[in-house]
């Protein structure tokens, strides 16, 4: 007539799974209901990644227990599981509890049915070794009067005596004159109090006593039932003795629905009975040697899932750590930044917990897998959030654009500063006899060179990406071919001043001043190739640096720009060249020298930025060529013009016609 217990394992898994274990015992019978039990706790538990730690199966063989129990009782104790469930008779593992009794501080939470309900089922060792008792009893009402027939019992006013009489003798310690004697010693008035009723014995009706009180009511309305069918039978056959078949008793039994005088639904149909109810008692040591059961929750089927289970949290008093929920887990929890990772041959339960790799997170505790941060997005150190990439470029916000912008600048003023000074001596030896023309040139060249920089620095766009490498090209191919032609006009100088020399032509000429638009054409003509087959245009790099967004110009065609300085290198070489050939002219104006180490210094700023371009990244890379550009351009300010200055500015008396034709004189003696 019981509900039959379909959703206890459920009820006992998610009591569980609400205190966040996950790694359990469990012992149970060896019979038809413990296995039936144990798949369905199997079941459940898979489906709420919960393991079990170890299974023991207690055999009814006495010899068999006996060969074993001390296995069972170590893997109990040296198990990390903490939470072990009981299920069966209580009789059958009535030495396995005396084996717990010796170890009184086993700290081990018990979960178990109402045949294992400890307080009920009262005995000292009981009482010392499973405190800390979560027990499933079907759910049951208060019945009105039960508490104060308990509380008023004497075995003296009953007939079936000797139950009652052995009740007082194990709650009382009351002794009986004889083992069939209906009298008790030693059983005072005061021990029937009803503070030690309250605290010592349950006064409320067990589960299965409430089952009982329901079926002895259906048993009622079922005779009721059969009774009202039969009313009109028995009106045409009066005289008849009223008998009935134990079938018809079952058939009206499956079909009895009815309210019991508590006011709970009772429904004797076993398949349509889905509101099976289990009420959660803890049992507690309300004083030493009293354990006290107390109701601390309940377990509701028919509820919707996540509601089903309510506990009263604050009225459980653990017997392992008053402060905190004991904990029963195979593994520490992952923390965020970390996922699980399996131990072969283990349950999966059992995991060791690794770093999620790079760019990667876990934002909540034990995740199987790690979550990519999208495009935009880097994880944070610690691996638990996405952080928002910050977008970045050589701007002159930053200390790097700011101090390449300043001193492009501050080139750019000396540049224009040695133009004047040029052009306010150009009268004098030093500027005339180095090709004055040539010099302007080069040093407005030199102006662009220094400024062209600038536009390297700030946020790229379309415009300033075609105009970047162009504008750099043919400024830098402008001054290369400068220093060209200046090195040639020297070559041409020194010849002709020695007789008989046939080539005064080229020098009056001018001819080597054609030299710089002919290979300005030529770059023009390479930077319009490149510009209308694959041209620069802005790229977004997102992979670069691991926090930034990059906004960066890219080259387009790395061929075309690859060539572009490979003829400004030639036009270096060549330069470098002609002049280290002819570097000790015995001149005084003669730069030959000078534009020998100014070629050197080209040479070797450009040589070097190759492999360190290419070894670098982002915004460092856009900064290696500027600082490029700015060192070339100032190698050759310096080394061909700060001389001259030198000599104008602080030795006047060396830049005059009289000193260049003594020092002319001496030239000629000695050819």
């Amino acid at each position: 007539m019981a509900p039959k217990d379909t959703s206890q394992a459920l009820a006992m898994v998610s009591l569980v799974v609400y205190f966040r274990w996950n790694w359990v015992g469990a012992i149970i019978s060896d019979d038809d209901l413990g296995l039936e039990f144990l798949s369905e706790l199997r079941r459940e538990m898979q489906r709420n990644s919960v393991c079990l730690g170890f299974v023991h199966i207690i055999m009814e063989d006495k010899i068999l227990f006996q060969k074993n129990v001390n296995i069972y009782y170590n893997e109990i104790t040296t198990s990390s599981a903490k939470v072990v469930i009981i299920y069966g008779d209580k009789d059958s593992h009535l030495q396995l509890n005396l084996k717990f009794y010796r170890l009184v501080y086993l700290q081990r939470i018990w979960v178990t049915t109402s045949q294992w309900d400890m307080i009920t089922h009262n005995d000292r060792f009981l009482l010392d070794s499973f405190y800390g008792t979560f027990t499933f009893l079907i759910h049951s009402s208060e019945l009105p009067g039960f508490k104060k027939f308990i509380e008023t019992a004497d075995p003296s006013k009953y007939s079936n005596k000797y139950s009652l009489a052995k009740m007082w003798w194990i709650y009382f310690n009351c002794s009986l004159t004889s083992f069939n004697s209906m009298n008790l010693k030693n059983c005072s008035i005061e021990k029937r109090m009803k503070w030690l009723f309250q605290h010592r014995f349950e006064t409320s009706v067990s589960g299965t006593g409430y089952v009982v009180y329901n079926t002895v009511h259906a048993v009622a309305h079922a005779l009721h039932e059969m009774l009202l069918q039969e009313v009109d039978t028995l009106s045409k056959y009066s005289g008849e003795k009223l008998e009935f078949d134990s079938w018809q008793m079952v058939h009206f039994l499956k079909n009895i629905q009815f309210i019991n005088p508590v006011g709970d639904q009772v429904n004797m149909n076993q398949k349509e009975n889905q509101y099976v109810e289990y009420d959660i008692h803890y049992s507690i040591e309300f004083l030493p040697n009293l354990g006290l059961k107390v109701k601390i929750g309940k377990f509701s089927k028919h509820l919707p899932h996540g509601q089903q289970l309510y506990m009263s949290e604050e009225m459980i008093k653990w017997n392992i750590d008053l402060r905190q929920i004991p904990s029963s887990i195979c593994s520490v929890p992952c923390s965020p930044g970390f996922r699980k990772s399996s131990q072969q041959g283990k349950a999966v339960c059992c995991f060791d917990c690794i770093p999620c790799p790079e760019n990667e997170i876990s934002n909540m505790s034990d995740m199987d897998q790690c979550l990519k941060c999208p495009d935009d997005h880097y994880a944070n150190p610690e691996g638990n959030h996405c952080l928002k990439k910050v977008v970045a470029f050589l701007g002159y916000e930053d200390v790097l654009g700011m101090s390449l912008a300043c001193l492009a600048l501050c080139f750019s003023i000396l540049t224009a500063f040695v133009l004047g000074v040029f052009l306010k001596h150009k009268d004098t030896p030093t500027v005339k006899a180095n090709n004055r023309t040539l010099s302007y040139v080069l040093l407005i060249s030199l102006i662009f060179c220094f400024l062209c920089s600038l536009l390297f620095i700030g946020k790229p766009n379309m415009t300033t990406c075609f105009m970047q490498q162009t504008i750099f090209a043919v400024v830098f191919t402008v001054a290369a071919s400068t220093v060209l032609a200046k090195t040639i006009t020297v070559v041409l100088a020194f010849k002709v001043t020695t007789p008989s020399r046939r080539m005064r032509w080229l020098l009056v000429s001018g001819a080597p001043n054609f030299i710089i638009p002919i290979c300005t054409v030529i770059q023009l003509i390479q930077c319009g190739i490149w510009l209308g087959t694959s041209p620069p245009f802005v790229d977004v790099d997102i992979h670069i640096e691991k926090e930034h967004i990059l906004i960066v110009c890219n080259k387009g065609s790395i061929i075309a720009f690859y060539c572009v300085l490979g003829y400004l290198g030639f036009i270096a070489m060549g330069s470098f060249t002609v002049a280290f050939l002819v570097r000790n002219l015995p001149d005084t104006f003669n730069e030959a020298k000078y534009l020998t180490f100014s070629m050197l210094v080209f040479c070797s700023v450009w040589v070097t930025f190759l492999p360190v371009y290419h070894s670098t990244k982002g915004k460092a890379m856009v900064a290696v060529e500027v600082f490029c550009i700015l060192a070339s351009s100032a190698g050759l300010l310096l080394c061909i013009f700060a001389p001259k200055c030198f000599i104008i500015l602080l030795r006047p008396e060396r830049n005059s016609f009289q000193m260049f034709r003594n020092v002319h004189f001496k030239i000629e003696n000695t050819h």
